[in-house]
């Protein structure tokens, strides 16, 4: 075990309303966890932490929309997070989108617009929100997950792969943060970086039976992988891209 163990930590999950961050809040939430989640549709969210209070009798899972795009909504739930539950000890960034083009020449600079606002905007306030917060615990863990594509763009997915490698960037530059904040005796955070190629669910499998979806990171699996991010020290896991999927 590392420095993370997740029994009464408090984890802020951002995009917990999605597949992903509904499996999230279910393990995080088996795991021992205190689990805060948001997103901007309430219904979905409030499904999402209905289930995992269900399938978790005792544990504490709460929701609240949160405008992630607004730095001052953002660090408001930080702090009001803060302040109810004492301390914060991991932010997941589950928030994703998709637009691609079916050639290079014919990419739209609407997409990376749209793109921005979601893949680097949401990444860039949530951090700015918490990454103090984070400091402050002795198991603070933010973790992105980003997809293969920023490593290894194609002509198609130029705007998504762009997205993805800034936010990246932005994540490698906290994790300096960390770094230099934990001196000689090394970080107690972590920015730790999960790289999928794609993510599949339970409905996309019944939607396209004969789809093979070969690579794909089910979010069940990502689930599991979020939580291993606190079984390792944070030096081991500070600045990483951890591979869920073949290296390109």
């Amino acid at each position: 075990m590392g420095n993370g163990a997740l029994e009464g930590a408090v984890i802020a999950v951002a995009g917990a309303g999605g597949p992903a961050g509904r499996a999230a809040l279910l393990r995080l939430a088996e795991a021992g966890a205190v689990v805060v989640g948001s997103d901007n549709d309430p219904e979905r969210l409030a499904s999402a932490v209905d289930a995992a209070r269900y399938a978790h009798g005792g544990a504490t899972v709460t929701g609240e929309s949160v405008d992630l795009l607004d730095l001052e909504s953002t660090r408001d739930w930080a702090a009001r997070t803060e302040k109810e539950f004492g301390r914060v000890d991991g932010l997941v960034h589950l928030v994703g989108g998709w637009r691609g083009s079916e050639t290079f020449t014919k990419t739209s600079l609407d997409d990376w617009d749209f793109l921005e606002l979601l893949l680097v905007r949401t990444v860039q306030h949530s951090t700015l929100a918490f990454h103090e917060a984070l400091q402050r615990s002795d198991r603070g863990r933010y973790v992105l997950i980003s997809a293969a594509g920023a490593t290894k763009p194609t002509a198609g997915n130029a705007a998504y792969a762009a997205g993805k490698a800034a936010a990246e960037a932005w994540t490698l530059a906290m994790a300096d943060y960390f770094r230099k904040a934990g001196g000689e005796q090394g970080p107690t955070s972590a920015a730790a970086i999960l790289v999928v190629k794609a993510l599949v669910h339970d409905a996309m499998r019944a939607d396209r039976p004969n789809a093979k979806f070969a690579g794909f990171t089910d979010v069940k699996d990502l689930a599991e992988a979020i939580v291993d991010v606190w079984d390792e020290p944070a030096a081991e896991v500070n600045g990483k891209r951890l591979w869920l999927t073949e290296k390109p």
